[in-house]
């Protein structure tokens, strides 16, 4: 299965940009050539209402071909019982219920009767991989789900994952989808190599680490506050994030842009998530696509961002 370089990220959907602007960010995203669309049953953030699933089904519910044009993917997992109506098996898991349930519900919520790639959006080393991995071989043999995915596993959890479903004859976990960008690169231990040696795409989210990354620094002087919080992971940064705005500087590009360019740049990275609230935002990362980073710029890169040294064992052993 083929998809775009970018996989549009729809977790602001409902929460921060309203159905219409949603509509946009999505028309415009095809229309671009991101044909790679990735939700979870838990965006919107209003427990068991699955929002920004609904607001994609209803973009589908409009025709035009939106669903036949769309690599849809979605994530099982999360608690989706309100508190009020407890249910055991609504809690955070993936058992053989949990994942049939909840990829109904999905396909119910988007208006589709499949979803081409079904994350587990964490691990749930409490449930054995066989129980997993025959609720996912069943969907697939009704044709619901194309393929299954992975996402926030550690390095052992994908080769466990890939390695059982091989000996039930199975495909297993086509991607695993990972925090990694210039400021967290710990995936690179073992996460990576893992994918690698599996052939398991990596669909990185967060690239720009929350914001961190797209000039963060420039915003602050211009006036653009940003949260308590937020103002503290800068401060712990600015050393780095100095260097690295007079990098982009230099070299006439966006922080924004730089960040997303050097993630596609890395081995074993399929699609890098992005996540615009406005249409500005998504027009703002189309030109990472196009940049193509030099030798020099990457050395910079990794000497401003150090990754955590080597890859396993060797990062161990040495």
């Amino acid at each position: 299965m083929q998809v775009s370089r970018f996989c549009l990220g729809t977790m602001n959907f409902g929460p921060h940009a309203s159905e219409a602007e949603s509509f946009g960010i999505m028309d415009r995203a095809l229309a671009t050539g991101i044909n790679f669309f990735d939700t979870a049953d838990v965006y919107g953030w209003k427990r068991g209402e699955g929002v920004t699933e609904k607001i994609l089904g209803r973009w589908f519910g409009q025709g035009g071909g939106r669903r036949e044009k769309v690599v849809l993917a979605t994530k099982v997992y999360a608690q989706m019982h309100k508190d009020d109506e407890f249910d055991p098996n609504w809690g955070r898991g993936l058992s053989a219920r949990k994942i049939v349930q909840g990829c109904e519900n999905s396909l119910r919520r988007m208006q589709t009767d499949h979803i081409d790639l079904f994350q587990m959006h964490h691990v749930d080393r409490t449930c054995p991989w066989d129980e997993i991995w025959q609720a996912m071989e069943t969907l697939v043999a009704q044709g619901k789900i194309l393929y299954a995915g992975s996402s926030n596993f550690a390095g052992w959890d994908v080769a466990s994952a890939y390695l059982t479903a091989k000996g039930r004859k199975f495909q297993g976990p086509v991607s695993e989808q990972s925090l990694y960008n210039l400021a967290e690169r710990m995936v690179e231990l073992e996460v990576l190599p893992a994918c690698r040696h599996y052939g398991v795409g990596v669909i990185p989210w967060s690239p720009l680490g929350g914001g961190i990354l797209g000039g963060a620094l420039a915003k602050a002087k211009a006036g653009r506050r940003a949260d308590a919080e937020k103002m503290k992971e800068i401060e712990q940064h600015r050393p780095k994030l100095e260097k690295y705005e007079a990098l982009c500087a230099r070299i006439g590009q966006e922080p924004a842009v730089v960040g997303l360019a050097w993630l596609i740049h890395q081995p074993g990275v399929t699609a890098p998530i992005i996540g615009p609230r406005t249409l500005g935002q998504l027009d703002g990362a189309l030109p990472a696509l196009e940049l193509k980073l030099t030798a020099e710029v990457l050395k910079e890169l990794d000497e401003i961002w150090p990754g955590p040294g080597g890859s396993a064992p060797e990062a161990y052993a040495w």
